[in-house]
C-alpha cells in the first residue's frame, strides 16, 4: 500500500523534504510506502536543487489540498497566509497534515486542531520547534508519566548567534549584519531579535507541557536590542552568559491554574546547563517529577535539520494510516490519543509583577560619597536584598554600580527602580535583565 504525499514549498526546507523523500534507502522502512506525488511551488521556471517529473510540480496549491488522491500535506511555505487557509482546506478535504509552521500554529492553533479533531486526521508539528530536536513528541509520548513543572530553552539560533559572538565583544548592530550577511538573520530580523519567533514557540511547548492552551498575546515578550556590550562584560565578570531564554513554568503554590509564560534576556550562570549552548544551537531544558532534568540540544533550523522532523511526522501518519487508526476509518472509533492534540480550555497566564526572580541592573550615578548606601536604602526598603555590587571606573563624573539581587518579587523590584531613578544622584539605569 502506498500513500501519497503533497508538498506546498520547494525551498530550502521543502528541497530537504523532497531529497529524504526521494532517497529513502537506508532510512525507516516505512519510507519505502511514500511517494512525492505533487509539488506547489510560486514559479514552474525557478532552478532547483531537486530533480522532479514536471507533471507533479503545479503553482496552483489549493488544488494540491483539495487533490483526492493526496494523503498527506506538508506545508513548508511559512508566514500566516496562505498557509492557514491551506491547512483548513487540507483538513476539510480529509488530509493529514504536517507542519513547520511555528507562527500559524501558535495564532490559529485552537481553530487548526479542533478542526482536525473533528475530522479525524493528525496535524503534526514537530519541525515547528527546535528544527530537527525531538521535542514535540517527546512532550506527547515519552514524558506522559511526568508532572512538568518547568522547561526553559534557547529557542532562536539567530539571537544565540549574536550573542554568543557579543561574548568575545562587539557591538549588536555590527554582530546582527554579520549575521545577516552569513544567512542566520533575515533582511529584517524583527522576529527574531525582538523574541517574536521564541514567543510562539514556548506558546506551543506550554500548550503541549501543561495540558492547555495560551494565547499568544499574554506571552510576556522582550528581545535582545537593548543588550549592550557593557552588559556582556558585567555578566562575565559576575559569573554569568546572557541568553535570550524562553520560559515556562508553573507558579510556586499554584491555586488558580495559571502558568509562567515569558521571553526575555537572562543572566545564566556559568555552570548552568544552558549556559555552554553556543552560536545557532537550540536547547530545551525540561524538570519533571519523577525525571528530574533533560535536556533537548542540537541544530535549531536549516535544511536538513528541520526536513527531518517533518519526514519523521510523515513516517508517524504512515504507521497509523496502515494500521487504520484514524477517525476518518469507518472501522475507527478514535484517533490515536497521543498523536493528537485534545485540550481545548485556556491557561490563564500569570502577570509578571508577580514572578519571583533574580535581577541584574546597571546604574549610572553622580560619583559622590553615600550614593551606594542610598541605593541600599532603596532596594531595602522595597524587600530587595542584593547578592552582589560592582562598581567600575568613573567616566564623565559618573560611576557605574551593576547589582544582582537575591530573589525578589517582580513588582516590588520595579518600586525601587522607579524610587531610585528620582534620586538627584541617579543618571539613569541604562540595563534591567532577569537573573536565572
Amino acid at each position: 500500500m502506498g500513500f501519497k504525499v503533497g508538498l506546498l514549498g520547494l525551498g530550502t526546507v521543502g528541497t530537504g523534504v523532497g531529497k529524504i523523500l526521494q532517497s529513502p534507502e537506508g532510512r525507516h522502512p516505512l519510507l519505502q510506502a511514500v511517494e512525492l506525488a505533487r509539488v506547489g511551488v510560486r514559479s514552474l521556471d525557478k532552478p532547483r536543487d531537486l530533480e522532479l517529473p514536471s507533471h507533479t510540480l503545479t503553482t496552483d496549491l489549493a488544488a494540491i489540498v483539495s487533490d483526492p488522491d493526496v494523503d498527506i500535506v506538508i506545508e513548508v511555505i511559512g508566514g500566516l497566509e496562505p498557509a492557514r487557509t491551506l491547512i483548513l482546506d487540507a483538513i476539510a478535504h480529509g488530509k493529514h497534515v504536517v507542519t513547520a509552521n511555528k507562527a500559524v500554529i501558535a495564532r490559529f492553533g485552537d481553530e487548526i486542531f479542533t478542526a482536525a479533531n473533528q475530522a479525524g486526521v493528525y496535524v503534526m508539528l514537530e519541525a515547528a520547534v527546535a528544527g530537527g530536536i525531538p521535542v514535540i513528541q517527546p512532550l506527547k509520548e515519552s514524558l506522559g508519566a511526568n508532572r512538568i513543572h518547568a522547561m526553559m530553552g534557547i529557542l532562536n539560533g539567530t539571537t544565540n548567534y549574536i550573542l554568543t559572538k557579543m561574548q568575545s565583544g562587539g557591538d549588536f548592530d555590527d554582530i546582527l549584519a554579520e549575521a545577516q550577511a552569513l544567512g542566520y538573520a533575515e533582511a529584517d530580523p524583527t522576529a527574531d531579535v525582538d523574541g517574536f519567533d521564541a514567543g510562539d514557540k514556548i506558546a506551543i511547548l506550554t500548550s503541549l507541557a501543561f495540558g492547555g492552551r495560551v494565547k499568544l498575546d499574554q506571552v510576556h515578550r522582550e528581545g535582545i536590542r537593548q543588550v549592550s556590550a557593557a552588559d556582556i562584560a558585567y555578566a562575565q565578570k559576575l559569573g554569568f552568559v546572557i541568553k535570550l531564554l524562553a520560559i515556562a513554568k508553573l507558579p510556586p503554590n499554584n491555586n488558580n491554574n495559571q502558568v509562567e509564560v515569558r521571553v526575555h534576556p537572562t543572566l545564566v550562570p556559568e555552570e548552568h546547563p544552558l549556559a555552554s549552548v553556543n552560536d545557532a544551537f537550540n536547547a530545551i531544558l525540561i524538570e519533571a517529577d519523577p525525571l528530574g532534568q533533560v535536556m533537548f540540544f542540537g541544530p535549531g533550523a536549516g535544511a536538513g535539520p528541520t526536513a527531518s522532523a517533518v519526514v519523521s511526522d510523515t513516517i508517524n501518519i504512515v504507521a497509523l494510516l496502515k494500521t487504520g487508526l484514524t477517525a476518518a476509518n469507518p472501522d475507527s472509533e478514535t484517533i490515536h490519543p497521543l498523536l493528537a492534540c485534545s485540550h481545548n480550555s485556556y491557561f490563564d497566564v500569570a502577570p509578571m509583577a508577580d514572578l519571583v526572580t533574580r535581577f541584574y541592573a546597571r546604574i549610572r550615578t553622580q560619583d559622590h560619597p553615600g550614593v551606594i548606601g542610598r541605593l541600599g536604602t532603596c532596594f531595602g526598603d522595597h524587600e530587595v536584598s542584593l547578592e552582589s555590587l560592582v562598581q567600575t571606573d568613573v567616566n564623565d563624573n559618573l560611576a557605574e554600580i551593576a547589582v544582582v539581587t537575591h530573589l525578589v518579587r517582580e513588582g516590588d523590584f520595579r518600586q525601587a527602580l522607579n524610587e531610585i531613578k528620582s534620586l538627584e544622584a541617579v543618571d539613569s539605569i541604562p540595563s534591567v535583565l532577569r537573573v536565572l
